[in-house]
């Protein structure tokens, strides 16, 4: 094969055994790699039901097929995929940097790991070597700390790390899986999976070539995009980075603050993009064979945190400073630098603690039940809560947890402040004023994220009414779905959609030309939609349905009370029904949701027709 290694490593944590299996190349054509060829190897390896922490859910690293290649963001990407703690259905996370390639180049398309090991461990990839080493002396570590701790036993420091931290090790269903010390496989609670498997890290070193099917017109291909990531459709994230948005989506009266109490932040030039480059940038770095750079590495150059340093991207400093009150840039980058250190998904983290700060406002969490008096905009409530989510410690074994877990047990009306959907919370895009984006959040599989869909860019773009909720908004968002799922599974880079000008057909040639596969753009799409429509069969087996597909209380409830030119924008139930009827529609699914058998049988997926039909009997 090329393009792809051909080969899928399992791993059974309970035996120790290990086994190497052949590709199945039906579900590479069909499914392409990252996500979607995860997800299809994980419902071929699962039960229906099974808890997300049961020995007996699989926890599947996959790569796509132009992982480890030389071509513009292509050859880095991994995907974690596996049941997911937090909201019960699919869950899944991608990740850049280094780790992707070098698990490609030792020969392997994805590494299926079940069980549960008896003591803490972590996995040694050598090529074909494959171990199970003791890690009891990881424990306790973060992500950072364990990455050089193994280059050091291994004695290379140009082995490739993925870990978990404190979060992880004591299943906090927000937990991440962390690369390159900052790079977050970060929603979806894939950290707390890789922890109740006894698993603290995977390491790998990889010394195959990855050779293309047609190298002379590859090579040629990368030329022309590295030239194009170099130009304007990528200036922003070489520029500012997506920390840009701050300032754009806060003039738009679209960025949630307050956890959801307010659409605007009055205080955004403080903690702005500008502001960020100007005082806490060090330096822009960029991951395994990308020409663009975005990563922003900040640092805190005086005071209380000096010497703080992380990675910032809009959503973690928009989860840490708007959306809890705080204008202060030093506590948000330290908030992130916590979330990196215990390994949390900081997105997941920064509304956690915006929901614990409303819910000390409205009289349900006391300043004793807290800890610390948690009103929005106390910076050093921030740090403190952050630290008792990561140790488990006090409100934060509840918190940790999640807002929809916590907002059960903590009772008082408190779910009417907890800000998810499925039981993910929300991302920085406020979704009264934004009703495409509303749709996209609210059918999106993993649940609350802009990054399955994309929606949100019909809305801010002027693309459309953002205030109007009508018929031809599922379509919009079923294109996008597919095309994000295609980004995700070939893995590229989100930031560099823009350079693909011919879309579908600039991503059709480009896996002909690496796979030797002969892929037509129609072809293409309908992977996209294939991928899409697995994710939506894996839900459904495992019990959900539209009831699922709604969105958070405030924003059905409580009208956007800022003045400006969203004030009074809430979704109503009746347009979110608009919306989702609209969508099925556009796939060609039930009105409950549900992949129809015709459909299955028109993307080429009749094997999965008995599990549609077995929920229907």
């Amino acid at each position: 094969m090329y393009g792809y290694a051909g080969r899928v490593l399992y791993v059974d944590l309970t035996t120790g055994k290990t086994r190497v299996e052949k590709l199945n190349e039906e579900y590479a054509q069909k499914y392409v790699g990252g996500i979607g060829l995860g997800m299809r190897l994980w419902l071929a390896n699962s039960k229906a039901g099974v808890d997300a922490f049961s020995p007996e859910n699989p926890l599947v690293l996959a790569l796509g097929p132009i992982s480890g290649t030389m071509f513009p963001t292509a050859g880095n990407g991994h995907a974690f995929v596996s049941k997911s703690p937090a909201t019960g259905a699919i869950g899944e996370a991608v990740a850049h940097g280094t780790f992707g390639a070098e698990l490609k180049r030792a020969g392997y398309d994805a590494v299926i790991l079940t069980g549960k090991a008896e003591k803490p461990v972590y996995l040694w990839i050598d090529d074909d070597s494959v171990q199970l080493l003791d890690a009891a002396h990881l424990m306790g570590k973060s992500p950072s700390e364990t990455e050089d701790a193994i280059k050091d036993e291994l004695g290379d420091y140009y082995i490739r790390v993925a870990s978990i931290g404190m979060a992880g090790e004591k299943l906090s269903r927000i937990a991440c899986i962390i690369n390159e010390k900052t790079r977050a496989a970060g929603r979806t609670g894939m950290g707390a999976v890789m922890g109740s498997k006894n698993l603290k890290a995977i390491a790998v070193r990889g010394t195959r070539d990855i050779v293309p099917a047609k190298p002379d017109e590859f090579m040629d291909m990368v030329k022309e995009f590295h030239e194009r990531m170099k130009g304007p459709a990528t200036q922003k994230y070489r520029t500012l980075g997506t920390a840009e948005n701050v300032l754009v989506h806060n003039s738009l009266f679209c960025m949630p603050t307050r956890n959801y109490n307010n659409a605007h932040f009055e205080a955004a030039d403080k903690v702005s993009g500008e502001v960020m480059n100007e005082k806490y940038v060090a330096k822009i770095i960029g991951c395994s064979s990308c020409a663009m750079r975005c990563e922003h590495e900040v640092v805190i150059r005086e005071g209380q945190h000096k010497g703080t340093m992380t990675r910032m991207e809009y959503e973690m400093l928009w989860s840490m400073g708007p959306y809890c009150g705080i204008d202060k840039f030093d506590a948000i980058i330290k908030g992130v630098s916590l979330c990196n250190q215990y390994g949390m998904d900081a997105i997941s983290a920064g509304v956690i603690v915006g929901f614990a700060m409303d819910c000390h406002e409205q009289g349900i969490l006391s300043h004793e039940e807290l800890g610390v008096d948690a009103h929005f905009g106390n910076a050093d409530a921030l740090l403190t809560l952050l630290e008792k989510m990561g140790k488990r410690e006090g409100i934060g074994d509840i918190l940790a947890d999640g807002v929809r877990i916590a907002a059960q047990k903590i009772g008082k009306g408190a779910d009417k402040l907890a800000q998810h959907i499925k039981g993910l919370e929300v991302t920085g895009y406020d979704l009264r004023c934004l009703k495409t984006a509303a749709l996209g959040f609210a059918v999106s599989f993993r649940g609350a994220d802009h990054n399955r869909h994309g929606a949100y860019a019909f809305d801010v773009k002027g693309k459309v009414d953002r205030l109007k909720a009508e018929k031809g908004r599922g379509k919009l968002v079923r294109d996008m779905e597919d095309v994000y799922a295609l980004i995700d599974s070939f893995i590229v880079c989100k930031f560099s959609r823009g350079t693909y000008y011919k879309e579908l057909s600039d991503m059709a040639k480009l896996y002909s030309l690496v796979t030797g596969y002969e892929m037509n753009p129609e072809a293409v799409k309908k992977a996209g939609e294939r991928i899409n429509t697995i994710a939506r069969v894996i839900n459904v087996r495992e019990g959900l349905s539209r009831k699922d597909d709604t969105l958070p209380w405030k924003v059905m409830n409580q009208p956007i009370p800022d003045d400006g030119p969203v004030k009074g924008a809430v979704v109503t139930q009746d347009e979110l029904d608009l919306l989702l009827d609209d969508y099925y529609q556009a796939r060609g699914w039930t009105p409950d949701g549900v992949p129809t058998a015709e459909k299955l049988k028109e993307l080429g997926m009749e094997d999965l027709v008995d599990i549609i039909q077995a929920r229907e009997a």
